[in-house]
């Protein structure tokens, strides 16, 4: 298993530099090419949501990003410093649905608008919040297990 981790000031000129290592990172773990943009969409859409997290909430913490090799698939989590609090905390959700105060940091809805393009990026993410900050966990996958039965 390789890993690539990112770390970035909460920038938003940041944020495209995230997308194009996601990219080459996807390109030689096999993911296909076909799925590229999405992958490059999906890694800024969550990158910039997690930048405005961050300067929304004063947290000078670095954005963190890990991408990961696996033998049949490529993961990407992209990390805010923001603690979640509330009952669901810490639990995943399926497709971008929201739990606990991660979400209710936004009144105008854009964490929500940000974390509805993702999933309909994205077939597996997962949104989980917790103490050390929130985490959206994006997988594709790759040409072996595709080309595998």
């Amino acid at each position: 298993m390789a890993t690539v981790e990112l770390r970035f000031s909460a920038q938003p000129e940041h944020v495209r530099t995230a997308r194009l290592v996601a990219a080459a990172v996807a390109r030689r773990a096999g993911v296909d090419e076909a799925v590229l943009d999405e992958v490059r969409l999906a890694v800024g859409e969550a990158c910039s949501r997690a930048v405005g997290l961050h300067r929304s909430h004063g947290i000078t913490a670095p954005v963190r990003v890990v991408l990961t090799e696996e033998e049949k698939n490529f993961s990407i989590e992209v990390g805010d410093g923001v603690p979640g609090a509330g009952s669901g905390a810490g639990a995943p959700a399926r497709e971008g649905a929201p739990t606990g105060d991660l979400y209710d940091s936004d009144p105008e809805g854009e964490d929500e608008m940000g974390l509805a393009v993702i999933s309909g990026l994205v077939d597996d993410v997962q949104v989980t919040s917790g103490d050390d900050g929130g985490v959206i966990r994006m997988s594709w996958p790759t040409a072996q297990a595709v080309a595998l039965p």
